[in-house]
Formats: C-alpha cells, sequence, structure tokens
C-alpha cells in the first residue's frame, strides 16, 4: 500500500506526429505526363515529399501546358493543389522573352496567373517595370500592378 502512495504512476506525454515527411530526396527531378505529352517539370537539390505537398531547396519548375511555356526558378518551393509558391530570388521567364524578378511568387498551374505581393522586376528586351506588388494573367496577357514605374523605348516608324 505505501508503494502506491510514495510511488505515483508516470504520466509519459504522449506526442502526435502529424507532418512527417514520406520521402527525402537529393537531386530530385519530377515529371507530370498528360496524354498531350509533358506536362510540368520540377526539379532541385533536395525534396521532402509530404502526403499533400512537395517542398524544394533550388527549385526549377516548368510548366509546358500554356501557349508559351514558363520556367520559374527559386532558392525554395513548395508545390501544392496545382499552386507553386516560391521564396527566394525567384525569377519567372516566359518563352516570349518576358521575364519577372522578386523574393516571392505564387503560380497556379492550372490558371496560369502568378502573383506576389513583393517589389519585382518585369522586363522584355529593352523595356522594363518596377513595382509595388503584381497579379499577371499569362493566358490573356493582362498584368495588374501597384505603385508602376515603366522604361518603354518607343519604335521608329517607317512612314
Amino acid at each position: 500500500m505505501l508503494i502506491y502512495i510514495f510511488f505515483q504512476p508516470l504520466k509519459i506525454k504522449e506526442q502526435e506526429f502529424k507532418d512527417i515527411p514520406l520521402l527525402t530526396m537529393d537531386n530530385f527531378i519530377m515529371y507530370e505526363l498528360q496524354s498531350t505529352g509533358l506536362q510540368t517539370n520540377m526539379s532541385g537539390t533536395n525534396a521532402l515529399r509530404y502526403t499533400d505537398r512537395y517542398i524544394v531547396e533550388n527549385v526549377n519548375f516548368t510548366d509546358n501546358s500554356k501557349e508559351f511555356i514558363s520556367n520559374m526558378q527559386a532558392n525554395k518551393g513548395v508545390y501544392k493543389n496545382s499552386t507553386v509558391n516560391l521564396t527566394g530570388e525567384v525569377v519567372y521567364t516566359r518563352e516570349d522573352g518576358l521575364t519577372f524578378e522578386s523574393d516571392t511568387l505564387k503560380y497556379n498551374t492550372q490558371s496560369a496567373i502568378a502573383q506576389t505581393q513583393d517589389d519585382y522586376l518585369a522586363y522584355k528586351g529593352d523595356n522594363s517595370m518596377l513595382g509595388a506588388s503584381f497579379i499577371y494573367d499569362s493566358l490573356n496577357n493582362i498584368m495588374k500592378s501597384k505603385k508602376v514605374i515603366v522604361k518603354y523605348q518607343l519604335k521608329e516608324s517607317k512612314i
């Protein structure tokens, strides 16, 4: 009886691990194929595969499913539910030469909409644009931005 009085049972705290990577990979490459061909390609130096997402270091993501091929590179990327969230030295390049540089970028692979709330630099050839945030609809070639400064080179007409 004295044992139960002086020695209380230990209360062991159980810890539940809900978010454990299923797979860890070095020199990661992922291809998404559709009946029409290669849809997307994502590569990186290191990757973690969870049940609902990929987290990739030094990510290089290419979307080949639209009219123009889009390529995005960044220090880190999270691919979840057809959305790629990129952070750190993001460079978005489209096949026609349009390029964006920012610290963050969110890209929806289904709607081909790229957006950031950070400052950015966009350029194509000698034309450039600085701004505070943007939403770019690649399918309709529409861009919305705030605090825009544009440098545009006018072409001479041959009349």
